[in-house]
């Protein structure tokens, strides 16, 4: 197998090695070079649309941060807001909040400015946009119906009223604790309107790599390498010269794409990279206690295009769901758990730190009920194809499932397709059954369930076909009283009340089963401790790698091609 950092050099991407962190730096240093594998590749970092899959959580928790952040300990943190003060006037009906956010800059040196934020935010909220993060700001006064396409873009209550301060109004009084929470999620932090609009696809051109996080994308050679470097600007007084390393102490992460997960496990343990945070599905059992294993706010799952003749009933989807054994499932990932529910354990419910899915209890059974599935498919056949990433994860998920369905009588084929083509399945409905991450935006349940309601899915209205109706998540998904559960939910702001109603939605959703939960996803990666150290997380599953120390970083050099 090829070198890691050669590889990398025949792309033209690498530096010198001899950079880097830890101690005080040389007039002519800026840091350690750190070769690692954070995740399966992703082609797209557009924040508010790489929502697919764990890896793209790990690498944009990297080079983007918003208003606030959980910690690893589930508590909210100040991240680019400085402040906030809370301004009521019952007798108007006004409440807002205004924003004051930190002195900092993007990767390209530009100052990152509450219109950042207002850009963001709004183009989340256009109508001709899909977003499934949306709902998390309906709450802003005529939010969703700009959303609905019967408002003005100019009439959501957001504005920047100063360089450094962003003013949210209101429909109503809300649970603004809450709202700061939902302001942790990646899909809701600054872009660039100039950046954005410069490209027809912003996430996947490498010259619009513009970044507010610590590291900035500084090299991209798609299925080959990613070159993740310091944020020089990230809030560091360049006039002032404060050090190089103050805030973020790597200088450069080096991501190696041309190998697979199986020789990117092999690597590390021949001690070619330091930092393994995907392990090959074939050497997870052997590293089932070495790990650092953190639970996700994601769930895989498969999702019915209920459009599809086979998939119209709810029946034949809860007897698919039945028959799939959840446990052997969960053993063939080995750092995952069996689902019980959409919701995974990591969702607050009606208080921080409670967990949504322990209040709800079991939803759906870990076990298989092969008797009850065959009851409820009854004589119903028919072919149907399992759409997944081309990855040894899924491929292996989606052959357990097709061996089992085929029991009940359907003939069912496997299309594993690389990153660009899965997307396109996704977004437009072109599949029968599609496995993904189900992403939960938020720590908050209702952003999760929500979008099942056409109404609150995000994905705007129908201009194409000129009736201008909520397009649903789900493909041909729609369900009247399951929408008014939503819309309750909506308009309660009590927490605690409100949860009763997410729980009610929640069961709901699983008898009508549009959407199979599989497995309650785990975060597990492993480094080699005596090079690296500082290695902390945050709760969303990526890691905080500003303070990450590489030990005799100036003995690494690069090597030349086997």
């Amino acid at each position: 197998m090829k070198k890691i950092i050669s590889t990398l050099l025949i792309a033209g991407m690498c530096a010198s090695l001899l950079a880097g962190c830890g101690s005080t730096l040389k007039e002519e240093e800026k840091g350690a070079t750190v070769n690692l594998y954070i995740g399966s590749e992703i082609s797209d970092f557009d924040p508010a649309l790489a929502y697919t899959d764990d890896s793209a959580v790990k690498l944009l928790g990297l080079v983007y941060e918003g208003l606030t952040r959980i910690d690893e300990n589930g508590k909210v943190q100040n991240a680019l807001m400085k402040d906030y003060e809370i301004i009521e006037n019952e007798d108007k009906g006004e409440y807002k909040m205004e924003i004051t956010i930190k002195e900092t800059k993007w990767s390209d040196g530009r100052l990152v400015s509450a219109d950042d934020i207002v850009y963001a935010w709004k183009r989340i909220l256009d109508p001709e946009f899909s977003n499934s993060a949306a709902a998390l700001l309906f709450d802003i006064k005529n939010a969703r119906d700009v959303k609905a396409g019967d408002n003005s873009i100019d009439d959501i209550g957001i504005a920047a009223i100063d360089t450094d301060v962003i003013s949210v109004q209101f429909e109503t009084k809300i649970d603004y604790n809450q709202f700061l929470e939902n302001c942790a999620s990646l899909a809701l932090v600054p872009l660039r309107e100039d950046v954005v609009s410069r490209y027809d696809s912003f996430g996947s051109a490498f010259t619009s790599m513009c970044s507010n996080g610590p590291f900035a994308v500084k090299g991209l050679d798609e299925g080959k390498s990613l070159m993740l470097e310091r944020n020089v600007y990230y809030y560091r007084d360049v006039d002032n010269e404060d050090a190089l390393d103050k805030y973020i102490l790597p200088y450069r992460l080096v991501v190696n794409y041309a190998d697979d997960e199986e020789e990117n496990t092999l690597a590390y343990e021949n001690g070619e990279i330091f930092y393994l945070g995907e392990i090959a599905l074939s050497k997870r059992a052997d590293y089932k206690k070495k790990a650092n294993v953190t639970d996700l706010l994601s769930t895989h799952s498969y999702i019915f295009n209920t459009e599809n003749k086979l998939f119209k009933t709810a029946e034949v989807r809860r007897g698919l769901s039945a028959a799939l054994d959840r446990n052997a499932i969960a053993d063939i990932v080995t750092f995952a758990d069996p689902a019980t529910g959409l919701i995974p354990g990591t969702v607050y419910d009606a208080k921080v730190g409670d967990s949504f899915r322990d209040n709800g209890g079991d939803l759906i059974s870990a076990d298989a009920d092969m008797s009850a599935a065959k009851s409820l498919v009854g004589s119903k056949t028919g072919k149907f194809t399992i759409t997944c990433r081309d990855n040894a994860l899924e491929i292996a998920i989606a052959e357990y499932c097709k061996g089992v369905w085929e029991e009940l009588g359907f003939k069912v084929s496997i299309d594993a397709l690389d990153y660009e083509d899965y997307r396109e399945a996704y977004t437009t409905g072109d599949y029968d059954v599609i496995a993904l991450d189900y992403q939960c935006m938020s720590t908050d349940s209702f952003g999760a369930l929500a979008v099942f309601a056409p109404l609150f899915s995000g994905m705007g209205i129908d201009i194409q076909n000129d009736n201008y109706d909520p397009v649903p998540y789900i493909k041909g998904y729609d369900n009247e009283e399951y929408n008014a559960l939503i819309e309750s939910a909506f308009a309660e702001k009590d927490r605690a009340a409100r949860s009763e109603i997410l729980h009610d939605a929640e069961e709901m959703l699983m008898e009508d089963m549009p959407i199979i939960p599989l497995i309650f996803n785990k975060d597990a990666y492993v480094y080699n401790g005596k090079v690296l150290s500082k290695i902390d997380d945050y709760y969303y599953g990526f890691r905080n790698f500003n303070r990450l120390t590489m030990k005799n970083w100036r003995d690494y050099e690069a090597t030349a091609a086997d």
